[in-house]
């Protein structure tokens, strides 16, 4: 029921916002044509910040309606679709609540645990996590472009500034998230033992040869960054064998699509683009692939031509909507008010008092790490 009322709610803000290359799977393990439940969990790869349209609850998530999640529920037939990843999250976000991205003391800044999306009902789980546990990629973000014009002489500044006593700090980092993910993964499939779960790495963002100015990183700083990244994804792809979870390998898909390729880029640079992604963060085109091949891998079929999500969303509006509802529902940025619940009406009598019940009872099971 949550997953529900989470899915109808967005909906409703989406469209009063319209208004004003890994192979496919041999064995398909989703069927197009089931009606499914599915929850995406993630941080910012998955939430998408700054691709518009934004989506409400909580507003410092800073989710987008053409995020991966969005394009994917759109290809699927759908019963419920969930989605609560938020930007800056790290695993332990699925365990814990997380202050999101707005200033402090600004309300909409909150996003519950986000295991308590996935019930036992739960037919798909997607997730996307890891690249900010340790600060792994956030401080290479902050530093390596800032060092490289420190020291504009230096071959690998950024790497030697990680490397400590010897120890490629980032490299130690990235393969230590293995277990990380193990454990999330481990707790998606408690929650919902029946659940497909599928764990998505992380798009290309360096190019495999060359430099860039949209990436002013130091010339040596390129190979050990991809050393890096692919350290990530190799903890991503041993952790989801371990659990027997499905694997999507964007990395080998974005070949190509870099922050480096001009208008072929998958993936933002250095320079944020108020309308289109924050720096070295996917485009629409790039959570639109992502979206595509993880189709193509679970279902052995290719996605439709042309979708829009936040339709698609909108499609799945209650047959009976109250106006003054969603007015309150829109003003107050995504928080509902128990009043706004109670009064809206709703296509079958007490199914509102049964989600409010069933979220009671959600958020009363704080999930615990395994």
């Amino acid at each position: 029921m949550r997953t529900r009322v989470a899915a109808t709610l967005t909906a409703l803000v989406l469209s009063v916002g319209l208004a004003a290359a890994a192979p496919a799977s041999a064995d398909p393990v989703v069927s197009p044509d089931d009606a499914i439940d599915y929850v995406a969990l993630g941080d910012s790869y998955t939430a998408g910040p700054l691709i518009p349209l934004p989506t409400p609850g909580p507003l410092g998530c800073v989710r987008s309606s053409s995020n991966y999640p969005a394009f994917l529920a759109s290809y699927l037939k759908v019963r419920t679709f969930t989605d609560v990843s938020c930007s800056a999250a790290r695993t332990e976000h699925l365990f814990t609540s997380q202050t999101g991205n707005l200033p402090a003391g600004l309300p909409e800044n909150q996003n519950a645990p986000q295991l308590l999306a996935v019930t036992p009902e739960t037919d798909l789980v997607t997730l996307g996590i890891g690249g900010n546990d340790f600060g792994l990629f956030g401080e290479m973000i902050d530093q390596c472009g800032a060092l490289a014009a420190e020291q504009p002489d230096a071959s690998s500044p950024c790497r030697d500034h990680f490397t400590v006593d010897g120890v490629d700090t980032k490299i130690r980092d990235a393969q230590a998230i293995r277990g990380n993910v193990e454990t999330a993964l481990a707790a998606i499939a408690e929650r919902a033992p029946d659940a497909t779960i599928v764990v998505v790495n992380y798009l290309h963002i360096l190019p495999e040869s060359g430099t860039c100015a949209d990436v002013p990183f130091a010339e040596g700083d390129y190979a050990w960054g991809t050393t890096v990244h692919q350290a990530l994804n190799t903890s991503l792809r041993e952790a989801a064998a371990a659990q027997g979870a499905e694997y999507v390998d964007m990395y080998a898909a974005s070949a190509g699509h870099d922050a480096c390729a001009g208008d072929a880029a998958w993936v933002n640079g250095a320079t944020v683009k108020p309308t289109a992604a924050i720096s070295y963060h996917p485009f629409r085109s790039g959570m639109k692939a992502i979206a595509d091949e993880t189709y193509r891998q679970l279902t052995g079929a290719e996605p439709a031509a042309f979708v829009l999500p936040v339709l698609q969303l909108a499609n799945r509006l209650p047959a009976l909507v109250d106006l003054g509802a969603l007015l309150t529902y829109v003003a107050s940025g995504g928080s509902v008010p128990t009043q706004t619940i109670d009064d809206a009406s709703a296509p079958e009598p007490g199914v509102l008092a049964d989600v409010v019940a069933r979220l009671a009872e959600l958020d009363a099971a704080v999930p615990t790490a395994p």
